[in-house]
């Protein structure tokens, strides 16, 4: 996030940035798959798939989340983005992934109470705070957790996470040349590069990298273990805000983060909701 907000910083817009997100998702993964003899035509079940995938996973909730970037301090969205576990349980209940558990809906109270502590001290920020991009900054979660619930109900129909990544990618970079072009953000290769290009840079190989590796962690190590990633991207977001951006938080930050990471402690799966998911 503190890369993301020095980015929209220097006046990129999202969708120019979303499209050599996929470019460069696309050059990466494609080359590893080459490397490996898997590069495949996909059927049409895993096209529609990659298709979704793009769609829920990359373009909508990066659209808002570039967007809330600019006016959103970045240790606040990384607070936002820990809701990521919270929203999904809802969705899992309505997809039938997860059954009731009142010490999930309990962690789910106690991390929107966290939002709302976040929107009434929203003065005490280092930039303004408003209700609309919270809101804004909050449609990015959602579409992560309902992703998540999507491929815990069907799959990835057939597609290792390299795969999943790669084609959704190639489905996606597509639209968004066209609407970064029509829209008059596309950004061309810049001759002479600074701070904001060579952040941007970082951000497309760890997205390509993190979010194939985040996969694979699910499949080697369990829902359980990889789901403690959601402290990691809360405190290292907030610590990276403080040292890169000099960001500086009031009492009612502090309160929120604590009560952010009570209610993940609360939602986190347990090694019995595990089982229950494998059997």
């Amino acid at each position: 996030m503190p890369l993301t907000k020095i980015t929209v910083g220097a006046g990129y817009q999202y969708l120019g940035l979303i499209f050599w997100q996929f470019a460069v998702a696309v050059i990466l993964m494609g080359s590893v798959l080459l490397l490996r003899g898997r590069l495949r035509w996909p059927s049409k079940a895993q096209a529609y798939f990659a298709c979704m995938i793009a769609l829920i996973g990359t373009l909508l909730p990066n659209s808002a989340s570039y967007q809330a970037a600019v006016y959103l301090p970045s240790g606040v969205i990384s607070i936002l983005l820990s809701l990521i576990p919270m929203i999904a349980f809802p969705i899992a209940l309505a997809l039938g992934n997860d059954g009731f558990s009142l010490r999930k809906l309990i962690g789910l109270s106690i991390g929107f109470c966290a939002v709302a502590l976040i929107a009434v001290t929203g003065s005490s920020f280092v930039g303004e705070v408003s209700l609309w991009w919270i809101a804004v900054a909050l449609i990015a979660p959602s579409f992560y957790a309902l992703e998540g619930n999507v491929v815990a109900k069907w799959g990835t129909y057939g597609f290792d996470p390299i795969e999943t990544l790669f084609w959704s990618s190639v489905f996606g970079v597509f639209p968004a040349l066209v609407l970064a072009v029509a829209s008059g953000q596309f950004i061309p290769v810049p001759k002479i590069w600074g701070t904001a290009e060579y952040a941007f840079l970082i951000i497309a190989i760890a997205h390509a990298i993190v979010y194939a590796g985040y996969v694979w962690l699910v499949g080697r190590a369990g829902p359980v273990f990889a789901a403690q990633v959601s402290y990691l991207v809360t405190i290292f977001g907030v610590g990276w805000a403080m040292i890169l951006l000099r960001e500086s938080y009031a009492a009612g930050f502090w309160v929120a983060l604590v009560l952010m990471l009570c209610g993940l402690f609360l939602v986190q799966p347990r090694k019995r909701d595990e089982e229950a998911i494998e059997t």
